[in-house]
């Protein structure tokens, strides 16, 4: 199989290719870490800003005590036209209230599981990206996305 042609991507296009890819991708994987092994797993998010990512998650998971003993983690979309953005980031708890509220109001999911924002089981992480680079097809070179 010959590697796809590559051809210069405009700084000015990666923004919204890096988009159109997340928005394509079903399930971004998320990489943590557990000690020195590295663990990996798809997530759900909740809200999307930009490049910011919010992720729900259950206190009884194992990638709570995970983000709490190493907060740096990356996110992985990968379109079906093998398309691929990679968020190198933070995750912090989400504690803005406000915030918190409108993500539950447009999460049916949520509520169906957990039945009130203020269930002790709920966490959501706000991923803030730290780089965000852009892959088009199986062409081996990153772009870095401005931020």
């Amino acid at each position: 199989m010959d590697r796809p042609e590559t051809r210069p991507i405009p700084p000015e296009e990666l923004g919204a290719l890096a988009q159109a890819t997340m928005r394509l991708a079903k399930f971004p994987m998320l990489a943590t870490s557990d000690g020195a092994q590295p663990r990996v797993r798809p997530v759900s998010p909740v809200r999307t800003d930009g490049f910011v990512v919010y992720v729900a998650n259950l206190r009884m998971y194992h990638k709570t005590a995970e983000i709490a003993a190493n907060s740096r983690v990356e996110l992985c979309y990968l379109d079906e036209g093998h398309n691929q953005v990679r968020i190198t980031g933070t995750a912090e708890v989400l504690t803005d209230s406000a915030l918190l509220q409108s993500i539950w109001d447009a999460n049916p999911l949520l509520r169906q599981y957990l039945g009130s924002i203020t269930n002790p089981a709920l966490i959501v992480y706000r991923i803030v990206p730290v780089h965000v680079r852009y892959m088009k097809e199986w062409a081996l070179e990153y772009h870095e996305v401005p931020l």
